[in-house]
């Protein structure tokens, strides 16, 4: 009877948010035909389109920003996996439960005795709150659900806490057992807007139907994720009240002097990270642009395939391959991994800008300096290269920019640098525009040094 009072007409499509990087069993990508989503909330969301008398369409976002897309009208709703914590409370209006989960524990079955330090959580979840707040662990934030469980077998973390959903999908390997299984319990909800309480009492009220038909149980037998847990849903009642846009703003946090230092922390990871690895480029792209100009065939062929693979393929995917792809034969840290990517991804570009500085040296030097007496590594080495590098070094200033700027990339695999804090702290302090600033203004104070050395360096080249 309440579903029919508030469903009084028809609602244009029913846009909800969700990452497909989330899998199996949420939202996914059909094995048979990848143009078709699938997943249990993929058949919950169609349900509750039919219930309101329209149609569900998908938005794909990054999980992490699921709220802010909510906030700025991406979607209507946000529903993949949205556990109901207070922060998120603070930031919507949370629905009924639609699904109980515990959070479990896993670590390698032969360090089942062991007390695990590091545990590798997904960010912004209920498990990312319960780790925080207990100083004795080390957290490790992931954007994916996979990713922490390959660690885990990689020893890279000491455990995962996941919820218990994922952990049944993507926790089976044969060398993780459960330590724990129901660390603490949480539910998962539909968010809405807050300025938009109409729309969340009729999905609130959608949903109840749901639940009250049976539809919703047969949602959950079909994807093989129902239990006893999920028989108290029904009687779950919803917010009694949908908080305003007042009581939202008296929720928010401020940017303090902790967070400003935080963010001072992170850019020194960030520099960090760009001084190794533009070194590494430097060394590694003298090494590629000598073997294309000067090496034999056997040699310029590798050299060129290299350039141009790093040249040719997006820093992300290269990050991915070298972090997680040769993890079973090459295990490195989440830090050695980024120094190391774009290192050789930069030193395609710096091999580039190499070689053309050595074309720019003109061929009399080289003739000049066998006319000394001089070999030709001798005549390379002590009168070309050091020309050919006076010619690169604006080039390699710039690239050194660009290259502070890429370092925020590496946030996938766990490294918390600047543009990672500040999105962690704009969660926070229910604002991206103080963090933003802040940290636009820290890369600058980075970047403009570099940019005023190429500036310096082309005056001196072209008045020399």
């Amino acid at each position: 009877m309440l579903f029919a009072l508030v469903l009084t007409a028809a609602l244009p499509d029913l846009t909800w948010g969700g990452d497909i990087q989330g899998g199996a069993p949420y939202v996914f990508q059909d094995p048979h035909d990848p143009k078709k989503l699938v997943g249990f909330e993929v058949e919950l969301a169609d349900a509750l389109a039919a219930k309101l008398g329209t149609t569900a369409r998908f938005v794909q976002t990054d999980w992490s920003t699921l709220m802010q897309g909510l906030d700025r009208g991406t979607y209507a709703i946000a529903m993949n996996g949205l556990e109901a914590t207070e922060s998120r409370r603070d930031l919507a209006i949370l629905s009924r439960p639609y699904y109980r989960f515990d959070l479990v524990l896993s670590v390698l079955k032969k360090r089942l005795t062991e007390t695990p330090k590091t545990i590798g959580v997904l960010e912004n979840s209920l498990a990312a709150d319960w780790v925080l707040a207990r100083p004795q662990y080390q957290v490790k934030l992931y954007q994916g659900v996979e990713e922490p469980y390959a660690d885990v077998e990689r020893g890279r973390i000491d455990a995962v806490l996941m919820d218990s959903v994922i952990e049944e999908v993507y926790g089976r390997a044969e060398a993780i057992a459960v330590k724990e299984r129901s660390v603490a319990s949480g539910t998962y909800v539909i968010a809405c807007k807050k300025t938009n309480a109409a729309l969340c009492t009729q999905v609130d009220a959608a949903l109840g139907a749901l639940i009250a038909d049976g539809t919703h149980r047969r949602i959950l037998e079909r994807w093989k994720i129902w239990n006893d847990q999920q028989s108290t849903l029904g009687v779950l009642a919803a917010p009694t009240s949908a908080p305003g846009v007042a009581e939202h703003g008296s929720n928010r946090h401020s940017f303090t002097v902790r967070h400003f230092w935080l963010f001072v922390e992170a850019s020194g990871m960030t520099l960090f990270v760009s001084l190794l690895a533009m070194a590494l480029a430097m060394t590694w792209g003298l090494v590629l642009a000598s073997a294309r100009a000067f090496g034999p065939k056997w040699l310029r062929y590798p050299a060129s395939a290299i350039v141009e693979s790093f040249r040719g393929t997006p820093v992300l995917l290269q990050l991915y391959v070298i972090y997680f792809g040769l993890a079973p034969v090459l295990t490195l840290s989440p830090l050695s991994a980024a120094i190391i990517t774009l290192g050789l991804n930069y030193g395609a570009y710096e091999a580039e800008i190499y070689r053309g500085g050595l074309n720019a040296v003109s061929p009399r030097q080289w003739d000049a300096g066998l006319v000394l007496g001089l070999t030709r590594t001798q005549t390379f080495s002590h009168v070309v290269m050091p020309q050919a590098i006076r010619i690169a070094l604006p080039g390699m200033a710039n690239d050194f920019v660009s290259l502070l700027k890429d370092s925020a990339l590496v946030s996938v695999i766990t490294v918390v640098e600047l543009t990672k804090q500040m999105s962690i702290t704009a969660v926070d302090v229910r604002s991206w525009i103080i963090p933003g600033a802040v940290c636009a203004l820290l890369y600058m104070a980075m970047s403009l040094p570099a940019s005023r050395l190429g500036r310096y360096l082309e005056q001196r080249l072209q008045t020399s």
